[in-house]
């Protein structure tokens, strides 16, 4: 009996780790629900400024080049864009900031394995393969964009900033608790250069105008429409925000529509 007692336990220890067979981390391995409360203690452990980070832990490649992160994806989820722009922009460091456990391991684990992926070699040249060269410029941070984004960025340090399918909090005593909101818009401009943009998705037409309404409202952002983007060369940078998330390929799947508003932090005049 006892023999069995033990046994079982073992099981289900064994039944939670992820299996060591494939390189890739896989999602049914890192369950989590689909939304955290921003409002709650997490317990996370986060820098007193952004001076105190050791960004070289992060991005080992980049040590000792003074590079920090440029583009940041708050609340980055599965970490699809991360990996869909790290190839398009390999000089460029980004960070994912995402409030979930289980969900910031799968990301962490994501970019690990894709780094080992990049120093394989080819089995037919002994060279390494290049198709994931490029994943030592992202990386991932728990946090709690909400209450901490200025420990991570210094000012005007981001050129791009992205929203992508935020949890839209229907009712409206949650409104407070969404992510573009009057209370947080002002520390997007500071951490955002002049020049930066805000890119902002959803599938939720109420949010999608929420969002509008209240970054056209702030005076250091302007709308600045798709077609300009694509003209001044972001047409990657838009094209990963429509297609690269696991949000919006679901989003697609299901025939749904999805409202793009982006907009550039302005430059204010010296008097």
């Amino acid at each position: 009996m006892a023999k069995r007692k033990r046994a079982s336990q073992q099981e289900k220890t064994d039944s939670a780790q992820p299996p060591q067979t494939g390189l890739l981390p896989q999602k049914k391995h890192y369950r989590q629900r689909a939304h955290a409360n921003p409002f709650s203690d997490h317990s996370l452990d986060y820098p007193s400024s952004p001076q105190t980070i050791d960004w070289s832990t992060h991005y080992p490649l980049f040590a000792g080049t003074g590079k920090r992160p440029e583009f940041a994806d708050v609340g980055c989820g599965f970490g699809g864009l991360l990996i869909a722009l790290a190839p398009l922009f390999p000089d460029t460091l980004m960070l994912g900031m995402e409030i979930r456990v289980q969900v910031s391991q799968y990301v962490q684990d994501r970019i690990a394995a894709l780094r080992v992926t990049a120093s394989t070699p080819d089995d037919s040249t002994g060279n390494s393969t290049t198709s994931s060269a490029y994943y030592q410029n992202v990386s991932i941070v728990r946090a709690n964009a909400m209450k901490f984004l200025p420990n991570y960025f210094t000012k005007h340090s981001l050129s791009s900033l992205f929203f992508l399918f935020p949890d839209p909090h229907f009712k409206s005593r949650k409104h407070k608790a969404r992510i573009i909101s009057p209370t947080l818009l002002a520390e997007y401009a500071y951490v955002l250069r002049p020049g930066g943009i805000i890119y902002t998705i959803t599938d939720v037409k109420d949010l999608h105008e929420w969002m509008k309404i209240h970054l056209t409202g702030f005076a250091l952002f302007e709308p600045v429409d798709e077609a300009t983007l694509r003209s001044e060369g972001k047409g990657p940078i838009v094209d990963a925000v429509y297609t690269s998330t696991e949000e919006g390929r679901k989003v697609e799947r299901n025939g749904g529509d999805k409202w793009l508003a982006c907009f550039r932090r302005i430059e204010v005049p010296r008097q």
